[in-house]
């Protein structure tokens, strides 16, 4: 009797906006092939960078401390523009802030935040490290990088939200990926476009998803969330975004992006490496 062919082992991020991708997977069998963790993204980055995994969606700030990463997929966690669950929540105008709580949840996030503080808004609060009920201490002149499905309702609660997404565009006129699907090693290029195929199948069925999840609060709107906030394909315009990020976080080791069997660097050279 045959043993059933090993599954890749695989994270991804717990929130709200990876639903499309996994809708696509469960509904186009690649879960036959995947055995997929979910988690929030600091733990999906430390399952890719201990070899937990094969592959994950992970935050993008994690790469550079990978030895050998390859993007492996057409698709991210991407905006363009404001992104809705990623932003600074304040009492008070940023400019008057003296304190900042940094989200333990992603790394991405924390680095955007430093980034567009020291580039965008010129701005230095003491950063601090977050701990568990930090959005509970938001008030007077402190206020937190608050990432994911936290943020829903948050603007209710808080007189300022600084959306990183906006802040982004408004300092590179780029979109932004927070992340993107992310593997130590080149994966078979035969499961690569399957992998692309159930995730596009993802997409095209977010209005039947729609109807199947709960409303996080009664004023917001799924489909806009999907459709408006969240930018999915990892096109060119992205990929020169997460470059720029990179090269702002200090890093000049670009990632190799799997094209088929083909193999470039995200700022396009081509190393004429191939896969089978």
């Amino acid at each position: 009797m045959s043993s059933s062919p090993k599954k890749y082992k695989a994270t991804a991020v717990s929130y709200l906006n990876t639903k499309p991708f996994l809708y696509g997977i469960f509904n186009t069998e690649m879960d036959q092939e995947i055995d997929i963790q979910l988690d929030i993204p600091s733990v999906c980055a430390n399952k890719l960078l201990s070899g937990e995994v094969d592959f994950g969606l992970v935050p993008v700030a994690i790469i550079p401390q990978l030895e050998h990463p390859y993007l492996i997929s057409d698709y991210c966690i991407g905006t363009v523009g404001a992104v809705k669950t990623v932003a600074i929540y304040s009492d008070v105008p940023l400019e008057e802030v003296t304190e900042l709580y940094l989200d333990f949840h992603s790394r991405t996030s924390v680095q955007l935040a430093q980034i567009l503080l020291r580039e965008h808004w010129q701005l230095a609060p003491t950063l601090l490290k977050a701990e568990e009920g930090f959005i509970d201490k938001i008030k007077d002149r402190r206020a937190a990088v608050v990432i994911g499905d936290r943020c829903i309702g948050l603007h209710q609660k808080h007189k300022y939200a600084y959306d990183l997404g906006t802040a982004w565009l408004e300092l590179t006129g780029l979109p932004f990926v927070f992340a993107t699907w992310v593997s130590n090693r080149p994966l078979p290029s035969d499961f690569v476009n399957r992998f692309n195929v159930a995730m596009q199948a993802g997409l095209d069925h977010i209005p039947q998803l729609v109807q199947l999840l709960p409303t996080p609060v009664a004023e917001f709107d799924l489909h806009t969330y999907f459709n408006k906030h969240i930018s999915y394909p990892f096109d060119s315009l992205k990929k020169e975004a997460l470059a720029k990020f990179l090269n702002y976080m200090g890093s000049n080791k670009m990632p190799m992006v799997q094209q088929g069997k083909e193999m470039v660097t995200l700022a396009g050279e081509n190393p004429e490496e191939k896969i089978i």
